[in-house]
Parts: structure tokens; C-alpha cells; sequence
């Protein structure tokens, strides 16, 4: 059994073994954390899956109005927080951009998470930071993926940014997977919410890898059901090879079993077997 929580309306997905209880979507209930049970809310019921996943977070139980009300006072908290620490860093005259904060009641402690383009010194913020909160403060500079991911956003398709609902690790993307996906190297068009390539850029591309690898290259010679001709392109969403036939100079798209010379030589070598039905309609 499996459930899913967020921590914010439409935030960040976090798996859990649900152990027993059956919160419904909606629900708020408590996720164990480093510093303590936190709230969250339930946005995938528990339901069986079908793959085995071990070492889940068990849920703690669902939240009471004692837990409610303590996420409450966080909140505030770290609401307060923000233009405090806004103040500070205008003050001080620093280039830092202040993404998120963290707040943990027991101790109390700050974690501010800032990015910044260069290193920044800011150790006498931190001390005015600690006496105009009355807590221990920590400051963490973030890259820029880690940035989009705090903020959350929209991206280019129109839904939530994935890094900050389902990723959980930013693999590494280069202008070659834009590029061997056909698609244009133009930073305004592969480029996400944070500034660099789009992690969805990663998705498809071993699908891509795979087609080439088993499809004839730009510029073999194939057979066609429609005749012998040149492969000019590839149309990978679809599986079809582009054509270009030599006869008429007339392009087609074929599927690309039927020009896959292996698959044309195991179809002629394995001829399908007649049925017994169609032996009689022969007789």
C-alpha cells in the first residue's frame, strides 16, 4: 500500500506507507520528519501498487486539532519571518534573493535559503537575523534548479514545474538530447522556469536512442510496400521512417517494421500460421 502528501497546495509529492490507517484525499495527517511529526495533507488515498517499494516513511496518524493548530503557528512564524529577514538583507546591502524559509519550533531555528550569483559573506546578517527573531538562524545558498523548485511555477506546458511535485533528483541534460529529439536549439524554447535546459528534455530521449539505434539512418536505401527508396527522416513519436520514393520522388512515411530489414526477413522466414477455418475456405 502507498499514499502520496504535499506539505503546500500543490507542492512537492512524498510518499508513505499509510500502516493501516485509510485517510481520504483531503485528509490532513502527520509525516515523520528529522525534527518531528509534520502536517500534511493527503492528495493520493492509499491504494495497492504493483510494484514492491521498500523503506516508505510509515504515516504517523492522522492530524489532530492539537497538530493543526502548532502547523498554524509555523506558519505564521515563518510568514513573519520573510520581511524581517527582506529588511536585513537591503540593509546590509547584499545580493542575495531570499527563496523560502524553514521554521522548526523545538529548538527554534530559522533556515533561510537564498540564492545568490556569487559567494556572499553574511555572517553579522546572521547574528542581527538571530536577535531580531529571537531564534538560531541558518542561512543555505541554493542553485538555480533548487531556486525554481522552492518557488514552484508554471512551466512552458502549461502544468505544475516537476521539480516541484515529483522530482526528486535533477539529472544532468545537455543540447544534445534537444537536438537529437529535432527539436530548436533555442535557449527561449529547451529552457525552463529556472534559466537552464528543461529536466522534461530527459524523458523521451532513450526512446529516441533506441529508434535510431534499430531504424536505417538518413540516407539508406529501403524497401517500401510502395517501393525502394531513401530514408530522409525519422518521425519517432510515431514510429515511422520518412521516405523519400526514387520513382516518383514522392515522399511517404512508412512504418518502421517495414523497412527494418530484420523484422521484412523474420516476417518471410515465419509466415503466420493458417487457422483451420481458412484451410476449409481454401478446400
Amino acid at each position: 500500500m502507498m499514499m502520496a502528501v504535499s506539505f503546500e497546495r500543490y507542492g512537492r509529492l512524498y510518499y508513505l506507507d499509510p500502516g493501516g490507517l485509510t485517510p481520504a484525499v483531503g485528509d490532513k495527517v502527520l509525516v515523520p520528519t528529522d525534527s518531528g511529526p509534520e502536517v500534511a495533507e493527503c492528495v493520493w488515498a492509499p491504494q495497492w501498487v504493483s510494484e514492491d517499494v521498500e523503506g516508505l516513511p510509515v504515516c504517523a496518524g492522522i492530524a489532530t486539532r492539537a497538530d493543526l493548530a502548532r502547523d498554524e503557528r509555523n506558519r505564521r512564524r515563518r510568514g513573519a519571518a520573510r520581511p524581517v529577514v527582506k529588511r536585513l538583507v537591503r540593509a546590509h546591502g547584499l545580493p542575495m534573493k531570499v527563496v523560502g524559509i524553514d521554521y522548526v519550533p523545538s529548538p527554534e531555528v530559522f533556515t533561510v535559503y537564498f540564492s545568490s550569483p556569487r559567494r556572499v559573506d553574511f555572517r553579522e546578517l546572521v547574528r542581527e537575523l538571530s536577535r531580531a527573531l529571537g531564534a538560531r538562524v541558518e542561512l543555505r545558498q541554493v542553485g538555480a534548479r533548487d531556486e525554481a523548485r522552492l518557488q514552484g511555477g508554471i512551466g512552458p506546458c502549461g502544468r505544475d514545474l516537476c521539480c516541484a511535485t515529483f522530482l526528486k533528483d535533477f539529472e544532468p541534460v545537455s543540447v544534445r538530447m534537444a537536438k537529437e529529439q529535432n527539436l530548436p536549439v533555442n535557449p527561449m524554447r529547451i529552457s525552463g522556469a529556472c534559466g537552464r535546459l528543461m529536466c522534461c528534455l530527459k524523458y523521451e530521449h532513450p526512446l529516441y536512442q533506441e529508434f535510431k539505434a534499430t531504424t536505417p539512418a538518413p540516407g539508406s536505401r529501403v524497401s517500401t510496400p510502395e517501393g525502394d527508396g531513401v530514408v530522409v527522416g525519422h518521425d519517432v513519436p510515431r514510429e515511422r521512417v520518412v521516405v523519400r520514393i526514387s520513382g516518383s520522388g514522392r515522399r511517404c512515411a512508412c512504418d518502421r517494421a517495414d523497412v527494418c530489414g530484420p523484422r521484412r526477413a523474420y516476417d518471410s522466414a515465419h509466415p503466420p500460421a493458417r487457422t483451420g477455418t481458412e484451410e476449409g475456405n481454401d478446400r
